[in-house]
């Protein structure tokens, strides 16, 4: 096939995916470029070792951090200026740090990025100094990029005489607003590869079938093949411009994500608690201290009236709720429907610590009345 027909077959695939977005808005689904990557389209971390300077006596103690100090006289030694041996500089306003960056995908030399520095030594603040040229390195230990520039600081700190300090965030760190070049690219297979992988960024059989079965509707079966809970394949152009249009069209197909599992998520040390949509609690009761949680349910039966034609008898579930505690005991009653949400919300009102609503979900999960997973951090 010649690469006019490759690009022929490419466009249509292109206009074929226009028309499934089209298709699929209608469904209040999420995007593709929202709940999914592109396998090889990531960022690399770059790190480094730097010097500020020009702070106002707010650099490293030197007698503390000799690394301070021994890098200055590195760095003056390249440029003509050598230090006796027995001379040890008492630097106030340099501060050695470290300097970090992301370098994002396809980033192509000459483009810059944003930097962070921060203080590795006893410097109290960064405020009003600039970076020196550092270079910054990948996991491979190649240099990707080159920092320098004014550090900008959203904190600053104050100290007394008399060992009192007063600090608004934190002083010994800051950016470099794009203060990094980009000096040598990333290689990527994204180009040269025959298929296209996307990861979902939440691992779900059922959101990876849904994707898979919409764009098998469209290009055919065994277009896309779902491997795992994250991962689907999908042939694609090998043609570097078709393949960046493909890419684009498959990142705007709508796909209604899979629901969530049921769980309970509870931060013990602020009392956070995260409920999900299909969490449920079967009839149970809790004791815990001098708490005491009732959950009772029962059936309501609709008869029709006896003259009435045609009615049916219809039963519905209602569900009641009652807490207690000695010497200021309440009782909470819950209309039908009763969750774990308004369980939660009835304890906090009896004014229960965080731990006690920790256990009392702990207990209603072991005795099997808590539907859904409990992960307490």
């Amino acid at each position: 096939m010649n690469r006019q027909a490759t690009v022929g077959r490419a466009t249509f695939l292109c206009s074929a995916l226009l028309w499934l977005v089209a298709w699929t808005s209608a469904a209040q689904a999420e995007r593709v470029k929202d709940i999914a990557s592109v396998a090889g389209v990531r960022g690399n971390q770059l790190v480094g070792y730097g010097l500020v300077v020009g702070l106002d006596g707010t650099g490293d103690q030197t007698t503390q951090t000799p690394f301070t100090v021994q890098s200055i006289i590195n760095m003056l030694a390249k440029f003509g200026v050598t230090i006796p041996p027995n001379v040890n500089p008492q630097l106030k306003n340099v501060a050695a740090v470290t300097v970090t960056a992301e370098l994002p995908a396809f980033s192509k030399v000459g483009q810059t990025i944003d930097v962070t520095v921060a203080s590795i030594g006893n410097s109290s603040s960064l405020r009003g100094g600039a970076l020196l040229m550092a270079p910054l390195r990948g996991a491979d230990g190649e240099v990707y990029a080159m920092a320098q520039g004014s550090v900008v600081v959203s904190g600053f700190g104050v100290s007394g005489k008399d060992g009192s300090r007063v600090s608004v965030n934190v002083p010994s760190g800051g950016i470099v607003p794009n203060g990094a070049t980009v000096e040598r690219e990333v290689t990527t297979k994204f180009a040269s590869e025959a298929v296209v992988m996307l990861n979902l960024n939440a691992p779900d059989f059922t959101t990876a079938t849904r994707l898979t079965t919409a764009i098998n509707k469209l290009l055919g079966e065994g277009s896309a093949q779902a491997l795992d809970a994250t991962s689907v394949r999908i042939k694609g152009p090998v043609d570097a411009t078709a393949r960046v249009a493909f890419v684009s069209a498959l990142q705007e197909i709508e796909v209604e994500p899979g629901e969530a599992a049921a769980r309970v998520i509870i931060n013990s040390r602020t009392g956070t608690v995260v409920i999900g949509a299909h969490v449920r609690v079967m009839p149970a009761a809790v004791a815990h201290g001098s708490l005491s949680v009732t959950i009772t349910e029962r059936t309501d039966v609709s008869q029709p009236g006896a003259l009435a034609t045609g009615g049916t008898t219809v039963t519905s579930p209602r569900s009641e709720i009652s807490i207690g505690q000695p010497g200021d005991a309440r009782m909470f009653l819950f209309s039908a429907g009763v969750n774990l949400e308004e369980i939660v919300r009835a304890v906090n009102q009896v004014g229960a610590a965080p731990g006690d609503l920790v256990a009392i979900l702990e207990a209603l999960q072991q005795a099997g009345a808590l539907r859904a997973q409990l992960i307490v951090i």
